[in-house]
């Protein structure tokens, strides 16, 4: 309405102009001074609003009409951005204020690379300095090339773990990089190298204690099998606390053997032993062993394409083997055992489908959890030791799957590795 007013305002003060200047006979003169002098009036109001804002917090200049009401709008706009912009600031002092706090480093970079902040932890972590290394580019102050190129790389799907070397310390660190803004990154340092030194020991522990027993137990069990091979001289009371012993035996080999496997399987980070996997050839020389071993068991292959994957296919057959032996001993002999390869949206799919006895959906989010049973008699009975779908499990993460189970009590269980397809 200001705006029309303004136009209205105008026209008046032209006509009431050529009305004099005709009087006179100077209508067109009237005319054009009446213009140039609108013109020069919304000059000086122009600079009045220049000089106004060139002087924030002032108070705006006293206007009338059109003019008055830009002032009175620019004044209401500038006011609730400043509220914003100190909520703004609030918001980013107490988040700085959490991160100073934190024990982890905290690290804050532009989308050039360059430290905008960062807290008190970092600093021995990365040898950095706050905040004189403000504004320098963070790659050319951390030395370390597993952390440049991670950070360069900029796939941050997954967590960097490396080994930071420096006057005259070693510790392993753990960054984790997040996107935010429009290219900012904010990066969490922690040092984990305890954690690495306990899952050393742990794993240390397994692997020295595994190898002990075997020697023990490789001597009993030779000496049961002797006895055994002739129980026809033994008296026969004693023939089947014998056998007892020696399925126990067994069983205690198989369970150090897949103690063995799986702490060799958490230790390798070999990349260079990969390859290309045929998952078709692997099933299918998975079957005839089965078929050897398992006589009475009904294996079935399902393959829908001829897909690879990249990664070891020791670990692999092993999963897919632990995964096959699990269906059959839960599966009667009736009941195939089907071995799938398929491709699904982005993804290739190795399954596992048996028509068993099922699991109950309480015990699916443990059951890879080492020794985790879901029926101690049951486990027993089958021989199990606890340690296969642990090892299915390392080996999924290792090659960058995961594993997917599905089961009904009654009705069998599937279960998937889920491999992301090359491309």
């Amino acid at each position: 309405m200001s705006w029309y007013s303004a136009i209205s305002r105008l026209l008046l003060l032209l006509a009431i102009s050529a009305a004099l200047g005709w009087m006179y006979g100077y209508a067109r003169e009237a005319v054009i001074v009446a213009l140039l002098g609108w013109i020069g009036f919304w000059l000086y109001q122009m600079r009045r609003v220049l000089v106004w804002l060139n002087n924030p917090g002032e108070m705006p200049p006293d206007a009338y009409g059109s003019w008055g009401e830009l002032f009175a709008r620019i004044y209401f706009y500038q006011r609730k951005s400043s509220q914003e912009q100190a909520r703004l600031q609030s918001s980013v002092e107490y988040l700085e204020d959490s991160f100073a706090a934190m024990r982890d480093g905290v690290l804050m970079v532009d989308k050039q690379g360059a430290i905008k902040w960062l807290n008190r932890a970092v600093e021995p972590l990365l040898g950095l300095r706050y905040p004189d290394d403000t504004g320098q580019t963070l790659t050319n102050l951390v030395r370390s090339p597993e952390f440049n190129e991670y950070f360069l790389a900029r796939d941050y799907t997954k967590p960097l773990q490396y080994l930071s070397v420096g006057e005259g310390r070693a510790i392993y660190l753990r960054v984790d990089i997040t996107r935010f803004g429009e290219g900012e990154r904010l990066l969490f340092i922690r040092d984990v190298s305890s954690e690495v030194r306990m899952e050393k020991i742990r794993r240390d522990f397994v692997a020295n204690v595994s190898h002990e027993l075997r020697t023990p137990l490789t001597v009993i069990s030779g000496y049961l099998s002797t006895f055994l091979e002739n129980s026809q001289e033994l008296p026969q009371r004693y023939v089947k606390p014998l056998e007892q012993m020696d399925q126990q035996a067994q069983r205690m080999e198989n369970l150090l053997k897949d103690l063995l496997w799986l702490s060799r399987i958490e230790s390798e980070q070999r990349e260079d032993d990969r390859d290309l996997v045929d998952i078709r050839g692997l099933l299918q020389e998975l079957r005839d062993e089965l078929d050897e071993a398992y006589p009475e068991a009904q294996i079935v292959l399902d393959i829908e394409t001829d897909d690879k994957v990249y990664g070891d296919y020791r670990q692999l057959y092993s999963a897919a083997s632990n995964l096959a032996i699990n269906a059959i001993k839960y599966s009667a002999n009736n009941h195939p055992v089907t071995l799938g390869w398929k491709a699904q949206d982005d993804s290739l799919l190795l399954q596992v489908r048996d028509r068993g006895i099922g699991i109950d959906a309480s015990h699916i989010p443990r059951l890879t959890e080492r020794f985790y049973r879901v029926d101690d008699s049951r486990n027993s009975a089958t021989g199990g030791t606890g340690l296969g779908l642990a090892i299915v499990k390392h080996v999924a993460v290792a090659h960058g799957a995961s594993l997917r189970i599905e089961s009904k009590l009654g009705v069998g269980s599937t279960f998937t590795l889920v491999f992301p397809k090359r491309h």
